[in-house]
């Protein structure tokens, strides 16, 4: 958004006549609802607790960012929104010129206010394959951040995930470079495109944390690092639009990235040409003193981070506070004064630098933070997502006599929500509160579906407690029915509170606590199995494929979830989930993703077999597709060139579905080893029974390139094969395809996506 000429020397007026405390207080956030008994949402809280969260104090030079006014304790929606208008008008009244502060707030699974819609969790958004859905999904969110007068979304997570034990992975869309970065820069798009600014994190690392642990140290070659984890951020900030970017916890070979000039300037700002603010993650500039030992003081992190390229530090004033007394370094004034243009920059495009407007249309509206819109989008996104992962004919179920629902998540709504939603994050340390949201569970949600059906229901086992006092009235359930609904998995919490989530990492991908034992003793009845998990992670389930009747995966599908589940059982929903995580077989191959090296797969060199239960891009339906006639416009293609790949996919079965068509590369000849397979396109295919539609991809030849020795992207001659397939794991066709032509280097102009047709 280009500044008029009056908003640029506004800017420049304001650099000249502030004082060296108001420039930091522009620089900083106040976090003024925080204390002990809110229960902690961030790391090392307590511990990075402010020195105090006194309105006046914190604001009296004026005030950068107004932290989670509505994500911190239950308010109303309201209540809120009239207390962030009398702050406002306060901070613009009581300081000196006037300006107004960035209010943010968390929206991963929708914005985290009080009785605010409770999308599914990212994992859920990466298995629909649906960036349209998925960009409707960010414009909903930001719809109601604007209703909310909030400026700023930290969201969406662009971490590519290595390790399936990390407890961040129900956080994140999936395991591909390009599925992250096509999605998450659709979500960004949906969020800018209502005006609010969206943040990309966790820039970058995070996700390849030794041993899957939270913040854990990061050790990993550039040339992954740029192929794998920063290649999404290109996409959502190229393709997306999004204004602003966190940095990771990550150090990254010994190096934080909260204090790295080489990413944060060099390459974020530098080569890719980013102009928008740099908000630190909550506390990650004191990390670089408490946590990582690169700097001595608070005033040493802050000057290590602002030159490096942090503008604004978050959630509360800490470090940079200790810019505010005395002489600055030449450096660190400078970096202090490009920062300060960065944010007023945006303020200035949030209209925070003119006079607030007396009264505007609709401004005392009431809010709906849950309108029917926004749920029925929750529940679509939901019934995309839930991905059929095995099924021996069990499924549907077709009118059973008795259906016995077993399992600590069958009759429990917070089961159903992720980490960062409300519910989960906030609400759970305010028991006294009224619940924002009535969550139906999965057992309501079957004797809904099945009227004429017998329901029983048992829960076994807690999700994580050891204790199988509940076993005996389980298997008595099963023994009496036809058939039985295990819903098993995990619960979303932060640091311990819950078996998935943030700082919540495992070293086992066995299911938490007592379940497997609890299905095992299931099974032993002779009652079929339908087994359901709802988790935050894929978990290692060889033991159960060849012994469970069906299978069925739902990633926290949110808040109309249990309906979502219940139809793909029932059959009113055909299932088209895919995966966007690879299910592995034990703990000990980690990490390991679908997109690994050929020495890192099933070879003879090593007893040890890697081959995932079930592999990327997998996923069933109750009708058959077929993937024919796969041709090429041409099997050679120029570096600089375009081929145009078309294939036939065909719907087989006796009723409508969708397919989700996936383009790979594999068995490439090049300088440096690639990968096994690779995901190249996608799209899904709505077909009505016996109907068939033409899918076509334009791929350019900078989509087949490598980041090379001399750590450029380069595209050369070489030759590759393009196979599409239900799966990385399922191929259909395949044909050859030779590059030719002159070596090129490409820069942060390269081609990024691949665009597809459905006719």
């Amino acid at each position: 958004m280009a500044l008029t000429t009056g908003a640029t020397a506004r800017i420049d007026v304001l650099l000249q006549q502030m004082t060296l405390p108001e420039k930091v207080a522009q620089l900083v956030g106040a976090w003024i609802g925080i204390d002990p008994s809110t229960g902690a949402v961030a790391p090392a809280q307590n511990e990075n607790m402010p020195a105090t969260t006194s309105w006046e104090a914190v604001s009296a030079d004026g005030l950068g960012h107004i932290t989670r006014l509505y994500g911190t304790r239950p308010v109303t929606a309201t209540e809120g929104r009239t207390t962030l208008r009398e702050l406002q008008a306060d901070l613009r009244a009581r300081t000196r010129h006037g300006i107004g502060a960035i209010a943010h707030e968390e929206c991963l699974t929708g914005v985290a206010a009080w009785q605010a819609t409770t999308f599914p969790s990212p994992p859920a958004y990466g298995s629909t394959w649906d960036p349209e859905l998925i960009e409707q999904v960010g414009a909903a969110i930001g719809e109601s951040m604007r209703a909310l007068e909030v400026h700023q979304g930290l969201a969406p997570l662009l971490d590519v995930v290595q390790d399936p034990r990390w407890g961040r992975v129900e956080e994140c869309f999936g395991e591909d470079p390009y599925l992250v970065g096509t999605l998450g820069a659709a979500f960004v798009r949906g969020i800018e495109g209502a005006g609010i600014i969206a943040t990309l994190k966790h820039f970058v690392g995070y996700p390849a944390s030794q041993g899957g642990r939270n913040l854990g140290p990061v050790h990993i070659g550039p040339r992954e690092l740029a192929e794998v984890l920063l290649y999404p951020f290109e996409v959502a900030l190229r393709e997306g639009g999004a204004r602003s970017v966190m940095p990771s916890y990550s150090e990254i070979d010994q190096v934080p990235t909260h204090g790295d000039a080489s990413l944060l300037t060099d390459l974020l700002r530098d080569a890719w040409g980013f102009s928008g603010t740099v908000v630190a993650d909550y506390f990650g500039v004191n990390f670089l003193q408490t946590l990582h030992g690169v700097s001595a003081s608070k005033r040493a992190s802050a000057e290590r981070a602002l030159t490096a390229g942090v503008d604004i530090e978050l959630p509360s004033a800490d470090c940079y506070l200790a810019l505010a007394d005395g002489e600055l370094d030449p450096q660190v004034a400078a970096a202090l004064d490009v920062a300060l243009r960065r944010v007023l920059t945006q303020k200035a495009e949030l209209g925070l630098l003119d006079p607030p407007t007396t009264d505007p249309p609709g401004a005392d509206d009431p809010i709906d933070l849950n309108p029917p819109a926004h749920a029925a989008l929750a529940r679509q996104v939901a019934e995309e997502s839930v991905i059929l992962l095995a099924n021996t004919g069990a499924l549907p179920l077709v009118t059973p006599a008795t259906v016995a629902v077993i399992g600590p998540n069958a009759d429990s709504g917070p089961a159903l929500l992720g980490d960062y939603s409300f519910t989960n994050h906030v609400e759970v340390h305010h028991p006294d509160i009224e619940p924002g949201l009535v969550i139906p569970t999965v057992l309501e949600a079957l004797r809904s579906e099945l009227p004429g059906s017998r329901i029983v229901h048992a829960t076994g086992c807690d999700v994580r407690a050891p204790g199988r006092a509940g076993f005996a009235e389980a298997v008595e359930a099963a023994t009496d029915a036809d058939v039985a609904v295990m819903v098993m998995g995990d619960r979303a919490g932060l640091f311990g509170r819950g078996t998935v989530g943030e700082g919540c990492d495992t070293d086992t991908l066995e299911l938490p606590g007592e379940q497997r034992a609890l299905v095992e003793a299931v099974l032993a009845t002779g009652t079929p199995v339908v087994l359901v998990l709802i988790t935050g992670r894929p978990y290692a389930l060889d033991w159960a494929t060849d012994r469970a009747a069906a299978i069925v995966q739902a990633w926290f599908p949110g808040q109309d979830g249990a309906s979502a589940v219940a139809g793909v059982l029932t059959g009113r929903v055909n299932p088209s989930g895919r995966t966007s995580l690879s299910f592995p077989r034990s703990a000990g191959m980690q990490p390991m993703t679908y997109r690994h090296v050929k020495l890192a797969g099933k070879v003879d060199v090593t007893n040890l077999d890697p081959t995932p239960v079930f592999p990327f891009g997998h996923g069933g339906s109750y009708t058959t597709f077929e993937h024919t006639d796969l041709r090429l416009s041409s099997d050679e293609i120029a570096t600089d060139g375009t081929v145009e790949v078309t294939v036939r996919v065909t719907n087989t079965g006796d009723r409508a579905g969708t397919e989700v068509a996936q383009l790979y590369l594999h068995d490439v000849v090049a300088p440096v080893t690639r990968p096994a397979i690779a995901l190249v396109g996608y799209a899904r295919v709505d077909l009505a029974a016996g109907r068939s539609r033409d899918v076509t991809w334009r791929v350019h030849a900078d989509r087949l390139a490598w980041v090379g020795t001399d750590h450029r992207w380069t595209v050369a001659p070489h030759e590759g094969s393009l196979s599409v397939g239900a799966s990385s794991g399922d191929l259909r066709a395949t044909r050859r395809l030779a590059v030719t032509g002159p070596v090129r280097s490409l820069g942060h102009d390269r081609v990024l996506t691949t665009p597809v047709e459905v006719r």
